[in-house]
């Protein structure tokens, strides 16, 4: 919570704060994330207007998580700016749930922090754009193994077709010349 007094209720007065906060808990997605505790540092511009108190700011957190494609660490640092209105309480405003409030003088950035920090994050983070991922034979790393290659495995199912594989009719006694499957006559 973050405490407006200071500001006071006169429309335009204007304070900056900087400061660092630990971060909450599942701030992010499944395979990227903040984690629990590591510094959120944040840059806010708090304006009192007719209102409420608008805030306008920036944060600035680490990452970790894992690529999709080759499971490898990713460690990173995100920035991400925001814009929030908090209406007074007493304010006149509908009770809609999209309208943050504030409590009495104090502010609650976790919602916003989080809104923010997680729609910045990308569904499907990659240790490099150009990742090749995993071979799905055995697991292996592609990126470490440019020329990774198996043998071509038949399924043992369509093993019988394997002979038939680059042999042309004249190779087979049993395949007819006509195209349209019934035997030449002489």
């Amino acid at each position: 919570m973050l405490d407006t007094r200071e500001l006071g209720r006169r429309p335009g007065s204007i304070r900056r704060k900087n400061f660092t906060v630990p971060a909450p808990a599942e701030l992010g997605i499944e395979v990227l994330a903040v984690p629990q505790g590591s510094p959120v540092d944040l840059d806010l511009r708090l304006e009192a207007v007719m209102e409420g108190v608008l805030v306008t700011g920036s944060a600035s957190v680490d990452l970790d998580g894992e690529c999709v494609r080759c499971l490898e660490p990713i460690e990173d640092t995100l920035e991400v700016d925001f814009q929030e209105l908090f209406v007074y309480d007493e304010s006149e405003s509908s009770e809609e749930d999209d309208i943050r409030r504030l409590d009495g003088d104090l502010l609650d950035l976790e919602p916003v922090l989080r809104d923010a920090v997680v729609l910045a994050l990308p569904f499907r983070p990659l240790c490099d754009p150009d990742c090749q991922g995993l071979c799905t034979e055995c697991g292996a790393r592609l990126d470490d193994d440019p020329g990774h290659a198996h043998d071509d495995a038949v399924d043992p199912r369509w093993a019988g077709l394997q002979d038939l594989v680059g042999s042309t009719p004249a190779d087979t006694d049993d395949v007819p010349d006509d195209p349209h499957g019934s035997p030449e006559k002489e």
